[in-house]
């Protein structure tokens, strides 16, 4: 791994790991597995928790819990890194297209900066994972991400949303991740004075991409996952969360 140029390993190391599919169309709500319906506390498939690809760093750890009357998803990074992926088939998404969640930030990243890359970890977040296509990029792009999938052994989305609980940033930024321009993210919760309280969210995702992908790909391509996740890999840091169901629904 050392051999490989800087900026592709860290092309794979900031991207998450997704099958290609069969492209389908959705017509109504798409299928998520539900966390609050989930039985004998274990991850409801198809959930399952993805590192970085080659990397040896302790995995962020994802457990249910019952709060308020529910089973929600508890998130907890410790020097970790990890997201909770689930796959879906591709799916074209219709216009108007909403997603929506709630979640609670009960211990932050105090040190956290998502500007830099030795600071770049995140309390909470959930991301949208795109089938987009590669050809639509520069031809170092397109040389970083094809690098970035030979080495991880997967096909790697060429375009990543991801809403995020940052420290200091504004909400309504719009930021490249410190190492790789394929995933953006969208600031949608800032500081602390939310702490401990829960939070809906509601966003429409075809406005959203466009604001942060649109000049690269000008159509919504096909959806490939659904992921949520925290790190505190780089800063050290130790962070606790807590997610309700992900829904994303016409």
């Amino acid at each position: 791994m050392s051999r490989l140029p800087r900026a592709a390993r860290a092309c794979a190391a900031g991207l998450l790991i997704l099958m290609t599919v069969v492209p389908a169309r959705a017509d109504g709500p798409i299928a998520l597995t539900p966390f609050s319906e989930a039985r004998g506390g274990k991850l409801p498939g198809p959930w399952r928790p993805v590192g970085l690809p080659g990397s040896s760093k302790p995995l962020t750890r994802f457990d249910l819990v019952p709060m308020d009357g529910q089973t929600v998803l508890r998130v907890l990074a410790d020097h970790s890194y990890a997201n909770l992926v689930h796959d879906l088939p591709d799916v074209v998404l219709p216009r108007g297209t909403l997603l929506r969640w709630r979640w609670r930030l009960d211990q932050a990243l105090p040190d956290a900066d998502l500007r830099h890359r030795e600071t770049d970890d995140t309390a909470l977040k959930v991301c949208l994972l795109f089938n987009a296509p590669a050809e639509n990029l520069s031809a170092l792009e397109q040389g970083l991400l094809g690098v970035a999938r030979a080495l991880s052994g997967e096909r790697l989305p060429a375009a990543t949303l991801c809403y995020v609980w940052d420290n200091t940033l504004p909400a309504g930024t719009v930021l490249d991740n410190a190492y790789t321009a394929r995933i953006r993210m969208v600031v949608v919760d800032s500081g602390e004075k939310q702490i401990g309280h829960w939070i809906s969210h509601q966003r429409d995702v075809a406005a959203d991409f466009r604001r942060a992908f649109g000049r690269e790909f000008p159509v919504l391509p096909p959806l490939e996952g659904v992921a949520v996740g925290a790190d505190a890999d780089n800063t050290g840091g130790h962070s606790v969360g807590f997610v309700g169901d992900v829904t994303l629904s016409p």
